[in-house]
């Protein structure tokens, strides 16, 4: 049978919820500002709005915001790329 490939496949240390982590509203209804320089850090238990896992660590800077969520571009090797991303899976630098 063949391997399944989903989205979340291969991030077992990487999205693994620790036994002590609650997540808090601040976190949600947090904002950024255009041209703010944020890191991209998954919070594993919201699915919602989570960029790729091959993101995670990566920085930027918000371009603009569609609804709830910010775009975001970063620097992949030689390429220019947006995420759109939840505020629960951005930090603030």
């Amino acid at each position: 049978m063949r391997r399944s490939r989903g989205f979340r496949s291969g991030t077992r240390n990487t999205l693994k919820i620790g036994k002590t982590v609650r997540r808090t509203i601040t976190k949600t209804l947090n904002t950024f500002n255009i041209g703010e320089t944020v890191i991209v850090m998954h919070d594993a238990s919201v699915q919602k709005g989570m960029p790729h896992p091959r993101h995670y660590g990566k920085t930027g800077k918000i371009t603009e915001k569609r609804g709830i969520s910010y775009m975001i571009a970063i620097k992949d090797g030689n390429k220019d790329k947006s995420l759109l991303s939840r505020p629960e899976h951005i930090k603030n630098i």
